[in-house]
């Protein structure tokens, strides 16, 4: 039942091409875009010597998490419980929380292989290394969907409608995103803004991949900061959603 309900999640994604473009490609067209600039592709004093193209490997893959997490996740959550699926799903064998594990189950497999595609497209097209070490990259990113999808369910949990939960989730992406480096990268904004982005979800994801990319392990204020959201935002949501 758990598998068929996940291959059924995946399907209607595929059916919604819009959400289907942005969660699975933009984020490999994002790396495609910048490693075609030359001067991205030249190795930057300000980035330690990496180029623009190695750290932007990374943040697509946060970018990913935060669409699955805030936007997808949590409109399709809120607009199930909106039309009574939840609460029809209650007197049958398919029970909402089984329902509910499908979504997260399916947008965690749209996530890896999102993630997959980037880092592959930036290894053969822009020669982007590997992740150093390799443990330590599926640590983080783990860490990081998690965080993140704790955050969505709880944006699930408190909207009313789903248009209200993508709003809310949409309001959460675009300052989120920010401080993971999307349209600066981390490493050279200015001081302040880095360690207030190492406190928010897609920040310390973005530094704990970062740091795996290069061979290290995830720092342990990133690791804490993201089980702190999981752990915070995951019993909220827990103790708020409604399935009807």
């Amino acid at each position: 039942m758990f598998t068929r309900l996940t291959i059924s999640e995946l399907k209607l994604l595929a059916r919604e091409p819009v959400a289907a473009f942005f969660s699975l490609l933009f984020p490999t067209v994002l790396v495609v875009i910048l490693g075609s600039i030359p001067a991205f592709r030249e190795p930057s004093p300000d980035l330690g010597g990496l180029r623009v193209v190695d750290v932007y490997v990374g943040i697509a893959v946060a970018l990913t998490l935060a669409m699955l997490g805030l936007q997808v996740t949590p409109l399709a959550l809120a607009t199930y419980r909106e039309r009574g699926i939840l609460r029809r799903l209650a007197t049958t064998p398919a029970r909402p929380e089984l329902l509910l594990a499908a979504q997260l189950a399916a947008a965690l497999a749209t996530a890896i292989l999102s993630s997959a595609l980037a880092i592959a497209v930036g290894r053969l097209a822009f020669d982007v290394p590997l992740a150093g070490n390799l443990v330590g990259f599926v640590l983080a990113f783990v860490l990081t969907a998690l965080g993140i999808f704790a955050i969505g369910l709880f944006v699930a949990a408190v909207a009313p409608s789903g248009k209200a939960g993508n709003s809310i989730g949409t309001l959460l992406f675009f300052p989120l995103m920010f401080f993971a480096g999307l349209w600066t990268p981390r490493e050279v904004m200015p001081s302040v803004l880095q360690k207030i982005g190492d406190f928010t979800p897609l920040g310390a994801g973005e530094r704990a991949l970062h740091e795996t990319m290069t061979g290290h392990w995830p720092a342990l204020v990133s690791v804490t900061v993201l089980v702190g959201y999981l752990a915070v935002f995951g019993f909220a949501a827990a103790r708020l959603f409604r399935w009807s």
